[in-house]
């Protein structure tokens, strides 16, 4: 007979629906109060699996409504609001017919998750495009118009043409000659649009926490440029770094 050491190590190699019904299969008969503490747990892990494919299934409403336009790219940004650094967007064209499961807007994972996730749809995607805009672009032409060249960016760097594009509710006027779907607050409701702000917002945190080691003083690595507590206090005591936003900071300075 197996211990409940043995059989609790069996459940937590356990990911599939499949392989939990296997486990509560082959331990439905066994008396012991641990072990049909496990198969109970098993049970809520297939539960929590089957609204997790519910969930999912509502994410790619939008990719499933405009599937007659071909290959569908989710655009979004990250870095419109913190005071320093750059804007990163992201393109990615997810597969038609392999949902990925936990796709949400990147602000609502934690960073263990969005990194994992990160390196499933960089496998798993059609093609991912990235683009960026730095500081010193979005003081010269303002950090919406940055942004759309980040946008325009990362779409011109996709190894594939999309039939239509899934934006987070803006319309990109570089990009017109493609059909442009707006969706408010798109990032929680397309899968392609939460995709592409994982990949920006891993992609510009990466960047953000290499230039914390540049410039230890505004604890970058942390608040990624934004305007936390600590930020603003090193700004004011040591004044501004090359990166940052000199149109951002001058309530600060």
């Amino acid at each position: 007979m197996q211990s409940l050491t043995e059989i609790k190590e069996i459940l937590q190699k356990a990911e599939s629906e499949k392989e939990l019904d296997a486990f509560i299969l082959a331990h439905r008969d066994d008396t012991r109060a641990g072990v049909r503490k496990l198969t109970e747990t098993a049970a809520k892990r297939i539960d929590a699996i089957k609204k997790e494919i519910e969930r999912t299934r509502q994410m790619y409403r939008y990719e499933r409504e405009n599937e007659s336009f071909g290959l569908l790219c989710g655009i979004d940004e990250v870095g419109r609001g913190p005071l320093a650094g750059p804007v990163y967007a992201a393109a990615v064209i997810l597969k038609k017919d392999k949902p990925l499961l936990y796709l949400n807007d990147s602000k609502k994972l934690s960073e263990k998750k969005r990194e994992e996730l990160y390196d499933v749809i960089m496998e798993e995607a059609v093609a991912v495009g990235i683009g960026h805009a730095s500081c010193e672009r979005i003081d010269q032409i303002n950090i919406l118009q940055a942004t759309f060249e980040a946008m325009t960016m990362a779409v011109n760097s996709l190894n594939v043409k999309p039939g239509a594009l899934l934006i987070d509710a803006v319309h990109i006027p570089q990009l017109e000659m493609y059909r442009q779907i707006s969706i408010i607050k798109g990032d929680a409701k397309s899968a392609s649009i939460a995709a592409a702000s994982i990949i920006a917002k891993v992609t510009r945190d990466r960047v953000m926490t290499q230039l914390a080691e540049k410039y230890p003083e505004y604890g970058f690595e942390s608040n990624k440029g934004y305007g936390s507590s600590q930020h603003i206090a090193a700004l004011k005591k040591y004044g501004p770094c090359e990166i940052h936003r000199r149109s951002f900071i001058r309530n600060f300075v």
